[in-house]
């Protein structure tokens, strides 16, 4: 395979990926970001401010470790974890928030607007807007803020305002069509801190290129404990954040197998799950050409999963790149494999994992028995697991 390129073409796509399909009023907007986040990625002081924050504030490098009870009790290779959880705030969501509020002060935009699923992205841009004194509002749905009640009052504490949308499922998608009329509105003031690798360009490259110091303190964490490169990467993928900073500086790294597991709900057939390369289709949706979940006039599908923040009818345009050229696989775990997942995690490593985060757990205790001892996965273990408590303590009747 020839190396695999690191960036979209000038237009944002990735192969027939991505791209910018958004309302006229925003392509000034998204314009001067990609410009501005070209001058910055140029700029050393950018550069080491940000490195300072994600260093100082935030508490990079996280740990890489080795989960040696999960390695035995599924009797196969070492598994280490990256330990994404153990950042302020509880997730890989700062990374990006980091980036994008030092993009926000370059641009000079005082007030901040987020959507959020599962809120650790809001509590992140809540963090960081209160860290820099701006204005900030959440964009939320009420099922989300109903099953994330912890993250709600958390980001109310750091001064955000929480807007409850209530349209469609009132779930992810429909907080980020919230926020992007929000932003169509206040254009000129407002910088959108997305939270994924997904939207219009430049977001998916740019909180990309934020998200991958994961994979580059990973492969300098294994190679020095090891010294080998892992047989096998594995991260939840909802929009797919998490998953794309821990790939990207292995892609070219052919030995290396990468594996992102996505939503599988209540089953495939059972048409309640979030699994958009389980049957999904070619499509648009808030801003980017992808892989998403509708039906055959093109209406997009409701979504169902455990997770709030895999509960999203779209993948990264990059991440349908990936598939599409072979490099990256994607799977699936259901919502009882992820609880499942959950438990095992915290009982054999005292490590409670987000919802999100046991999607991946759920595929390593599948696939760990089959492969040798000689073998390392790495896992990224995107988030703690405090906001899911109530809602794993409720399935398991405790």
């Amino acid at each position: 395979m020839p190396l695999i390129e690191t960036l979209p073409d000038a237009q944002g796509h990735f192969g027939e990926y991505g791209g910018m399909f958004v309302p006229e009023t925003l392509m000034t907007a998204l314009h001067d970001l990609a410009s501005e986040y070209e001058r910055a990625k140029k700029s050393p002081e950018f550069r080491n401010e940000l490195a300072r924050l994600l260093r100082d504030f935030a508490g990079r490098p996280t740990p890489l470790y080795y989960a040696e009870r999960l390695s035995k009790n599924l009797t196969g290779p070492k598994i280490y974890l990256k330990r994404e959880d153990l950042l302020h705030t509880g997730a890989h969501k700062i990374n990006n928030a980091l980036g994008q509020i030092l993009l926000a002060q370059r641009m000079q935009k005082k007030r901040i607007i987020a959507e959020t699923g599962a809120g650790q992205h809001g509590v992140a841009t809540a963090t960081v807007a209160a860290r820099f004194g701006c204005d900030c509002t959440i964009y939320m749905g009420a099922a989300d803020m109903e099953r994330q009640a912890l993250n709600v009052a958390r980001m109310k504490f750091l001064g955000a305002k929480v807007v409850t949308v209530t349209a469609g499922q009132a779930t992810l998608k429909e907080a980020i069509s919230e926020a992007m009329r929000d932003w169509v509105t206040n254009v000129r003031t407002t910088h959108y801190i997305l939270g994924s690798a997904l939207g219009s360009h430049p977001y998916p490259m740019m909180v990309r290129d934020f998200q991958c110091v994961i994979g580059e303190e990973t492969k300098k964490q294994i190679l020095e404990r090891e010294r080998r490169l892992p047989a096998l990467l594995v991260a939840c993928v909802g929009g797919g954040s998490n998953a794309i900073g821990l790939f990207h500086p292995f892609l070219n790294d052919m030995i290396v197998r990468m594996v992102g597991i996505e939503a599988g709900g209540e089953g495939i057939r059972s048409g309640k799950h979030a699994a958009r390369f389980q049957g999904g289709r070619l499509g648009v949706l808030q801003g980017t050409k992808t892989f998403l979940l509708a039906n055959e006039d093109g209406q997009i599908d409701l979504t169902h999963s455990v997770s709030a923040g895999l509960d999203y009818a779209a993948v990264g345009p990059e991440h349908s790149y990936l598939r599409d050229i072979g490099r990256v696989e994607y799977d699936f775990a259901t919502d009882n494999e992820a609880l499942a997942g959950f438990k095992l995690l915290s009982e054999t490593e005292g490590i409670i994992p987000a919802l999100e985060t046991a999607h991946a757990v759920a595929y390593i205790a599948k696939i760990a028995p089959r492969m040798s001892a000689n073998e390392i996965i790495i896992m990224n273990c995107s988030g703690r697991g405090d906001k899911d408590v109530a809602t794993a303590a409720k399935y398991f009747g405790f």
